[in-house]
């Protein structure tokens, strides 16, 4: 029962991170558009010094809150009562799998793909371009490719604790 709260928390944290950004510029996440929208918004000259200061920027956001998320998820894991690396691993990849594919099919499928306010200015007749659910896919197979280095890392440095 706490293992399904926290996959509920987590969704809503994550939620609440993603949405009002987005919403409020969608250029915050262009690094996570369809490259068919990128490359229009790119050639858009409205956008022309916008789009590698934000490539930039989501790159080491992203590697910040890898290690954000061991941290966390480690703790989480650690108040649920994991002591060990494979207990931390497993709780630590289920929460990442269950944000990661809510993710894709409330965030993605459900809202991205249908949202007109997510429509970045010059790119409003891609309509299939934004409902392109395969790209949304692949972007679900990464995330569970960076939530097992995370629950890896996490096991990692519960183990580590359980040393010391």
């Amino acid at each position: 029962m706490a293992l399904f709260v926290q996959c509920v928390v987590c969704c809503i944290l994550f939620t609440l991170i993603i949405v009002p950004s987005v919403y409020k510029d969608p250029l915050n996440m262009i690094v996570s558009y369809p490259p068919a929208i990128i490359k229009r918004v790119e050639s858009l000259p409205q956008y022309k010094d916008k789009i590698k200061k934000r490539e930039e920027f989501h790159i080491k956001k992203k590697i910040f809150g890898v290690f954000f998320f061991v941290v966390v998820l480690s703790l989480i894991a650690y108040l649920s009562g994991c002591r060990g690396f494979v207990d931390t691993f497993k709780h630590v990849f289920v929460v990442f799998l269950v944000v990661n594919l809510y993710d894709l099919v409330v965030l993605d499928w459900g809202n991205f793909c249908h949202s007109k306010k997510l429509r970045i200015p010059g790119t409003e007749d891609m309509e299939k371009e934004y409902k392109n659910y395969l790209f949304h896919a692949r972007g679900f197979m990464i995330g569970c490719v960076l939530g097992l280095i995370v629950a890896l890392m996490s096991g990692g440095l519960m183990q580590l604790i359980s040393v010391l």
